[in-house]
């Protein structure tokens, strides 16, 4: 967006016109996992190669890291998993609060640990939109948290950005 009228007139062309503000773009079709990483439990999304179908998946209750990247591990290799999307819970005024922070800590040992490249997505609210949606609701199961993973992926699918290494 246009941050004030001076930036506002040096983007005006000759004519006067003033160009469309960027707009998001679809990521490269491809196989990829959603993650909506919570203290207890990660909710899971993934999609097909070609990005059309995306459905929840069981979610996975938390053990310690090592074990949970071998679970992580084993299921991007049955779904062939090229791309981890994470979710970023940010706050309402989109600063990073302590969750999202562990969120991105975890996401990024995540990424590294299973040699797939990342993208993150803005996850404020999708937990109550996926409440709101399906009607499910915070009930220990993680099914709720696998339904806001549905959207963050959904998101990523529409919007991209496209998924970059862990280290760049």
């Amino acid at each position: 967006m246009w941050r004030d009228q001076e930036e506002l007139g040096q983007a005006a062309d000759e004519s006067g016109a003033l160009p469309m503000p960027p707009t998001p773009s679809p990521p490269h079709p491809r196989s990829a996992l959603a993650v909506d990483v919570g203290r207890r439990r990660i909710g899971l999304a993934g999609c097909d190669p070609l990005g059309i179908s995306v459905r929840p998946l069981p979610p996975l209750h938390r053990q310690t890291f090592v074990t949970d990247v071998a679970r992580f591990h084993s299921l991007c290799q049955s779904r062939g998993v090229t791309a981890l999307v994470v979710g970023l819970p940010l706050l309402p005024n989109g600063e990073e609060g302590s969750q999202c922070r562990q969120s991105r800590r975890y996401g990024l040992a995540l990424a590294r640990a299973l040699d797939l490249p990342l993208a993150w997505v803005d996850e404020r609210y999708t937990s109550w939109a996926a409440g709101e949606t399906t009607g499910l609701q915070a009930d220990g199961t993680g099914r709720l948290d696998s339904a806001a993973a549905v959207l963050i992926l959904s998101q990523w699918l529409a919007e991209g950005p496209e998924p970059r290494s862990p280290d760049h």
